[in-house]
This record gives structure tokens, C-alpha cells and sequence, in this order.
């Protein structure tokens, strides 16, 4: 009866989908709603996976290189002003501080939407010679843009991430750095949030201010609609002129570096929910599970029922994040609280598993039920947690495979585009009227321009010219 009630307590994704999110969001306890309209708060819980994220992410840049340093979270509005396309992109949603305590401020302190500015002031005073280079930094911190329409985790005015910004003495290095850092987030997204990408250009309507290419990682979501999951932008020395960054290469002349960033956000734990997620709630990939398996003592007011499962709690920290709840709620409660919150692997164990030297683990991804001898457990489980997350790239694998179409022409593409959820694939002759003219019609923004090409046909899906780029078109968030 329990389970049943938890259960109704989401609603269906296939009754509303936006809907379901946010039910996930709030009653697996991730986050709250805040006095701040348009912020949310990250509780504990949700908090866990963002620090799980935080981690596997850290480690793979250090790794590549780089170093973690934190900018002021002010940027003065003359410094934004130096580079005129930056500035005109991130107008709209810059928020403003006017006035310190009762005195209004002399110049106008904008909350940082983004930091190339900070860096690119700081690289000036610090980048002198060619033996000063490359300059390979990462931040950890929030930033603010007053976003119209907010959502959890998707989109919210003041959100977590990470922004790399690198220098480097050639373009050539600069976009080695580029492809490099965007690997790296194909690699955590695949590997370990079970998460099928993308990998390609954006065109030049959808690339980032300032930049000269903008790569990204585009990933499927369980209604179709893509979510553009990281993004790494090469600047070639376009803000280096602007800020007057300049170092003395080996030959003894001015010369001014290239330059690159890259980020993630929050936003990677609301992919997760809604490309595993399903109407019982969250289903985490093991690598970013705050608990990776719970114990559940059953008949637990048995002899010898507690005492095993603690015996079964002990064994298992060693190899997982384990929890062990013996609390007084029912063990039908604890199947649906932890099925809610996306936990990996539960452990049943009573009386009769006790007598028989064994106990019973149940896939959240798939609800299979495994018997399990207690001595085999720390071999067993280590595999078997590897067994959802393979288990869970491929279901979302192959779901994106269902939900990917080719099309030719614009009719095709707009009947797909208003009838089947999904990545569309059509060819486009490189005319930016031809793009926005199929958003207008169809409803549907480039994606990326894929590395991995395919040859659809020789024309452009809207105009009909000549086209050799294959892109990646679809609704997003």
C-alpha cells in the first residue's frame, strides 16, 4: 500500500512530462523551492550528486592539467564593454548591482553571467613571456542570468558550474584544447552518467559570444527534446586583443595568445533524471548515486535479522556507498523511498535468506531480483553495479537509435519534427536564412554539426541547393 501511495504520488510521464520532472525533482528530495523567484534551493540529497559530479569532473582536469582558481563573482561594467560581441550576447540577462549600502556605486558592478572578462583581466597582469604559457585554470562557483522561464537544474538565475579558460602561445594548442576538454565531457557523460552524446559544432548562430568555434555535447532525453549537455569554445586571440593580453614569444616579440574556454553546469543532474528517470522516480547511474546500494533488513524484529544486515552494511563500505536503514518504517516504504531516489541496488535480507546463507539484491534499472550468497557479496556487488550502468547506456542508447530520424525534404521535416520526438539528421547548405527559416516552420534549432558525417542526400533540406553538412536538428530545453 505504501509503494502503491509513493508511486501516486508522481505523476506519469506520459500525462505530462514537465510535470513528472518536477515531481521527481521535489519529492526525491533534490530540491526546494526558494523565496528568490526564479533560484532554487540544492538539498542535501541532490547536493550529493552534484559533489559526485564535482568530483569525477575535477579529476579528469587535473589529469589534463589544470589548476582551480576563483575570480570575484563582480565584473565591472567597463571591463564587460571590451569585447562588444561578449557584451551584446549576455545583455539581456545580466543582473546589475547599483548601489553599495546606502551609496549608489560609481560604476555599475554586473553579477558575473560568465568570467572570460576576470580572466582575461588577470592573464594581463600575470602573462609576460612565452615561458609563461600555456595558462591551464578551471572554476568552481555559481553565476547569475535572469533567466524569464526557470526550471530545476534545466534553467535557473543562479545556477553551479565549472568554466575553464585556458592561454596558449598557438592556435594550434588553443584548439587542441578545445577538442580535448570536450572529450573529456563525452568521456564523464558517457562512462559515467550512462549517458549516450553527440559530439560536434555549433553553427554560427548558435555559438557562443565572442567565440570563433563552439563545440558542444548534445545528449536525448526520455521525451525527445535534446539537451545541450557541455560546450567548449575556441576564441582564437580575439579577447586577448580586446584586453590586451601580450607576451614576449622567442624571437623577442609582442605576440598575443589564444585563447579557449569550456563549462558544464547543474544542469547534468536534470539530464540524468530525465534520460534514466521513470514514473517511480529517479534512476541514477551507480558513479554518481549518493547511495550506491541500501540494505533493508525484512522481519527485522526477528532474531539475528539486525545484527546480519549490519554485518552485511560492514562488508559493503569497503567496496560501495552503502546505507543501511533499519528503521521502524515498513519494508514496503523503504522498497518505494529508495526506489524513488534512483537507488542503484537494494539488499533484501530476512530469516529465511539468513538460513540460507544468502540474501537478495534488486536492480533499480531493471527490477531484476538476484540471489546472492552473503560471501560472494563484496565480489558480487562491484559487478553488479557495473551491470546497471552498462545496463542503462544501453537502454538510452538505444531509445536515441529509436528516436532519430533522416529526412530529406521540409515537408518530411516538419512532419517528423510535429509528430515523432526525436534528433532529426538532414543535410543544410550552410544558409543561415535556410536555419531560421526551419525554426520558424518546424519548430526546431541546429544542434551541432556531428564530426562523425553522414551523407543523407546532396541537397539542403530547406532550400534545396547544393548542402554537404549533415546536422543534428531538434527541440531542446
Amino acid at each position: 500500500m505504501a509503494n502503491e501511495k509513493m508511486v501516486k504520488a508522481i505523476t506519469s510521464m506520459e500525462e505530462d512530462f514537465a510535470k513528472w520532472y518536477t515531481d521527481v525533482c521535489i519529492k526525491a528530495e533534490l530540491v526546494d523551492y526558494s523565496s528568490v523567484k526564479g533560484c532554487m534551493i540544492i538539498r542535501p540529497y541532490g547536493y550529493a550528486i552534484w559533489e559526485n559530479i564535482q568530483r569525477i569532473m575535477d579529476d579528469h582536469f587535473k589529469q589534463t592539467g589544470h589548476e582551480n582558481v576563483y575570480m570575484p563573482m563582480f565584473i565591472p561594467e567597463s571591463l564587460l564593454q571590451k569585447e562588444k560581441d561578449h557584451v551584446e550576447g549576455f545583455a539581456p540577462e545580466v543582473a546589475w548591482v547599483t548601489h553599495g549600502g546606502d551609496e549608489k556605486l560609481e560604476e555599475r558592478l554586473c553579477v558575473r553571467p560568465t568570467s572570460e572578462t576576470l580572466f582575461c583581466d588577470h592573464f594581463k597582469n600575470i602573462v609576460h613571456s612565452y615561458r609563461d604559457l600555456p595558462k591551464l585554470y578551471n572554476q568552481w562557483c555559481s553565476v547569475v542570468r535572469w533567466e524569464k522561464t526557470t526550471r530545476p537544474f534545466l534553467r535557473s538565475r543562479e545556477f553551479l558550474w565549472q568554466e575553464g579558460h585556458t592561454l596558449h602561445a598557438t592556435a594550434e594548442e588553443a584548439k587542441l584544447e578545445t577538442e580535448q576538454m570536450l572529450n573529456v565531457y563525452a568521456k564523464v557523460a558517457e562512462e559515467y552518467f550512462a549517458m549516450p552524446v553527440v559530439k560536434g559544432q555549433k553553427t554560427e548562430k548558435e555559438r557562443f559570444a565572442g567565440a570563433e568555434a563552439t563545440y558542444t555535447i548534445e545528449a536525448l532525453m526520455h521525451d525527445g527534446k535534446a539537451l545541450q549537455s557541455g560546450t567548449s569554445h575556441y576564441f582564437g586571440d580575439g579577447f586577448s586583443r580586446a584586453f590586451d593580453v601580450c607576451y614576449t614569444d622567442k624571437d623577442n616579440k609582442p605576440v598575443h595568445p589564444f585563447q579557449t574556454s569550456w563549462g558544464t553546469t547543474t544542469r547534468l543532474i536534470g539530464a540524468v533524471i530525465m534520460t534514466h528517470g521513470d514514473d517511480n522516480g529517479l534512476v541514477l547511474p551507480p558513479a554518481i548515486a549518493p547511495i550506491q546500494v541500501v540494505v533493508v533488513p525484512i522481519a527485522s524484529h526477528k532474531p539475528g535479522v539486525n545484527e546480519k544486515a549490519e554485518e552485511i552494511y560492514e562488508t559493503l563500505k569497503k567496496v560501495s556507498r552503502v546505507k543501511l536503514d533499519n528503521s521502524d518504517q515498513s519494508p514496503g516504504w523503504k522498497f518505494a523511498e529508495y526506489e524513488m531516489k534512483g537507488v542503484p541496488l537494494r539488499i533484501e535480507i530476512g530469516p529465511r535468506d539468513i538460513e540460507n546463507g544468502c540474501c537478495v539484491v534488486v536492480r533499480r534499472d531493471n527490477r531484476e531480483k538476484i540471489v546472492v550468497a552473503l560471501s560472494e557479496l563484496e565480489t558480487k556487488i562491484p559487478e553488479l553495479l557495473k551491470a546497471v550502468r552498462d545496463g542503462l547506456y544501453e537502454k538510452a542508447l538505444e531509445r536515441r537509435a529509436n528516436m532519430t530520424y533522416d529526412v530529406k525534404t521540409l515537408d518530411e521535416m516538419k512532419k517528423n519534427a510535429d509528430e515523432k520526438p526525436g534528433f532529426i539528421r538532414a543535410m543544410w547548405c550552410g544558409d543561415r536564412e535556410c536555419e531560421d527559416k526551419l525554426k520558424e516552420i518546424c519548430g526546431v534549432t541546429s544542434r551541432c554539426i556531428p564530426f562523425e558525417q553522414d551523407k543523407i542526400s546532396d541537397t539542403c533540406v530547406c532550400c534545396g541547393k547544393k548542402a554537404d553538412k549533415m546536422l543534428y536538428w531538434g527541440k531542446a530545453y
